[in-house]
Order: structure tokens, then sequence, then C-alpha cells
């Protein structure tokens, strides 16, 4: 009988584990399994932190906002993004203090597809809590002109051109990881100015988000996974511009089982966010 009951039991919880749905679990950097408490406490103990998403990941975005939220409601916090480019800093700031309608920030500003799905929301709240938020980027016509001429041509721009990225010359190292598997990954024939173009995004990201750090207060930083990957791209610059600045890193990836960090990808970030692959897509 005791057998019977015992066998019960254990079939009972195999079928409990085999209905539960999970979305996504949290690694550490040496792969064992934290509790997004644990992200929290180190992500109020630092100066920077950078959230490395996938652009269409919906589960990278609703915890982007998640964590967001429960920040700022421990502590100050600055806001900034990738996906908002710095010279459209004045359209932002105007929306933010409802001087202009999300409608004209749509004409004025050179909104990402997704913005209303997966940007909108962090931008309405940093509007609601009168948070600051920084566009951090290099106006992509600038970076898509280097990836043909090479840092040289940045030069040639006005200064008003030259204020809407990091100061010129902008410091590159060729060896960084990330620059090393961009071109590996684009074939012998790409140009070495490709990772060039990259750099000025992570350079002038960097550059904004140090020119932004407030006492006691924690700059979330949102953006792709690579630029911030392997604690290299972003992370350089940031060190580079304010060595000893704090910086706590968020990687996503894809995987089919959450029980367990795949081993490429240890060491991707200080946590590692892992999603069930088959989580919809944003676009």
């Amino acid at each position: 009988m005791k057998k019977a009951i015992l066998s019960l039991l254990i079939l009972f919880g195999v079928s409990l584990h085999a209905q539960e749905k999970l979305a996504y679990q949290l690694f550490d950097k040496n792969g064992k399994k934290v509790t997004y408490k644990k992200m929290l406490k180190a992500a109020l103990d630092t100066e920077v932190v950078l959230f490395g998403e996938y652009h269409n990941n919906a589960i990278s975005h609703w915890l982007e906002l998640e964590l967001t939220k429960d920040m700022a409601a421990e502590k100050k916090i600055v806001m900034g993004a990738e996906m908002f480019e710095a010279d459209n800093q004045k359209a932002v700031n105007r929306y933010l203090a409802d001087s202009i309608t999300q409608k004209k920030l749509d004409s004025t500003a050179r909104l990402w597809p997704n913005y209303k799905t997966d940007y909108k929301p962090l931008l309405d709240f940093a509007k609601e809590q009168k948070i600051k938020f920084v566009a951090t980027n290099i106006p992509r016509r600038y970076a898509s002109m280097v990836s043909k001429k090479g840092f040289e041509v940045l030069e040639t721009l006005t200064a008003e051109e030259k204020s809407w990225m990091a100061p010129l010359p902008m410091p590159y190292d060729a060896q960084l990881p990330g620059y090393v598997e961009m071109m590996k990954m684009m074939g012998e024939h790409t140009s070495p100015n490709m990772p060039k173009a990259q750099a000025t995004k992570d350079a002038t990201m960097g550059y904004f988000i140090v020119q932004n750090l407030e006492p006691n207060a924690v700059f979330v930083h949102y953006n792709g996974t690579y630029h911030s990957d392997n604690f290299d791209g972003i992370n350089w610059y940031l060190k580079t511009y304010k060595p000893g600045v704090k910086i706590m890193t968020i990687a996503t990836v894809e995987q089919q089982d959450l029980d367990q960090l795949e081993a490429e990808h240890y060491n991707k970030a200080d946590f590692i966010l892992v999603i069930d692959e088959d989580v919809t897509k944003t676009y």
C-alpha cells in the first residue's frame, strides 16, 4: 500500500513539473540559478545597469519595465536607451514635459517600428514619474557614414552634429572581442570599417551615460544585448570615460531548456536572462 501511494505521489510530482511553463529563468555568470530579488538588489547597488535585450522579445521588454519600476520605487534612477538617437533629445524632453503629444513625437523623432509596443511603456513611465530619459545613441546616418569611409569622415561634420556623438577622436581598439567576432561573422570580405561603425554607437552610448550620471542614482540603460555582452562594447567605453565606474550587466539569450544555462553563455554578463525560444516575438 505504501509503495502504491509513493508511486502515485511521484507520478503526481512529475505531472506538476510537466505542467510548469516558465517563460524565463535567471542565472549568474557562472551558470547558477538566481532569483529576481537578487538581481534587483545588485542593480540597486551599482552606478550603471546595462540591460541587454533582444529587440523583438516580449519578455525582455516586460522585464525591463518591471525592473525599472522596482528600482525607481527604492532609489533615484536615470533612464536611457539605444533606441533614441541623440539629435532627438529635444523632442524626447518636450514629450516628457508634456509640451508635445505622442503624435508630434512620432513626426519629429525617428522612433523604431516597435516603439509603441516595446519602448513607449518605458518612456511613459519616465514621463509619469518625472525621471530623466537620455537619448544615448549616435544618429544612425553618421554610423552609416563610418561604415563606408571610416572615423575620418566624422571630422567633416559641423560642431552641432559632433555634439550628438562621443568626442572626436573616439577611442577604438580593433582587438576587442566583440569587434573581432563581428569581423568573423561578416566574413573575410567585410570592411574593417564595420566594427568601427559599431564602435561609434558603443562609444556614444557610453559617453552620454557617463555625462548623465548623478550622485546616489543608478543609470538604467536599455540596449541590444550584443552592445554589452561579455563585458565588452559599452562596458569598455564606460570604463574609458570614467575609470572605476560600477557596472552591472544583464544579457538576454534564448534556449529550449530553461533548467540549465548552456556553456556558451557563461560569463556573458553578471546576470543572464534565459528566455524560452518559443516566446512570441514582437515583430
